[in-house]
């Protein structure tokens, strides 16, 4: 038997709306993983009247498509913000911690204003300024996760392409980040910029040793 295929629909926003709430929030964060830059996350209400064909979880989206799909969601949406936690608020709190600040700042900067939120993941973070639901592997379950999902990747991506043009050793134009052999090896060769995360193991470690 072949695997069901999910696409990501409006079943909990519906749901959602079927309680009484008006304005349904997609939220999603990505660059948790990482060693360098900030974690971003976006928010998004969409218009179920105009949604964009092929939203889906972004890592299953091609980068030119993901771009496509993002400038529509921004001319389509009812609403979407984008917020970041900074590398020094991730070495200051962890990374868990910040991503949650930073779901928290987009949600905060939607205009109109959301009455209810889907969450991407299992956790929801404190101090949300409206109620919401977690969803595990929301951005390929629901359409605003996954719209949320697509503006915090391309935000991001866009972020490190242009550090990577101030620091082109670590190739950030093609890793955004995250550690791979290369980035690795130019970490060994010429040491930590200020937009690395500190707090995490491999740099930590890197920098004990250095000391």
């Amino acid at each position: 038997m072949g695997t069901t295929r999910i696409t990501p629909d409006l079943t909990f926003e519906s749901a959602a709306m079927a309680q009484g709430f008006a304005r349904i929030a997609g939220v999603d964060e990505v660059g948790r993983g990482p060693l360098a830059g900030p974690v971003t996350a976006a928010a998004v209400i969409l218009d179920p009247n105009r949604i964009p064909d092929g939203i889906n979880d972004s890592k299953k989206l091609t980068e030119p498509r993901r771009r496509a799909l993002a400038q529509a969601i921004r001319d389509n949406a009812l609403g979407w913000a984008i917020a970041h936690a900074t590398v020094a608020e991730i070495d200051a709190m962890n990374i868990l911690q910040a991503s949650h600040l930073a779901m928290k700042r987009a949600l905060q900067a939607l205009v109109p204003a959301a009455d209810f939120a889907l969450v991407d993941g299992n956790m929801m973070p404190r101090g949300m300024p409206v109620p919401g639901q977690t969803l595990i592997k929301g951005d390929a379950r629901s359409l605003s996760i996954g719209a949320a999902s697509i503006l915090a990747k391309v935000e991001r991506d866009q972020i490190m392409l242009e550090l990577a043009q101030i620091h082109p050793q670590y190739g950030w134009d093609r890793n955004a980040g995250y550690p791979t052999a290369q980035h690795r090896a130019a970490l060994q060769q010429f040491g930590a910029t200020p937009h690395h995360r500190t707090s995490f193991a491999p740099l930590r470690k890197m920098l004990c040793e250095e000391n």
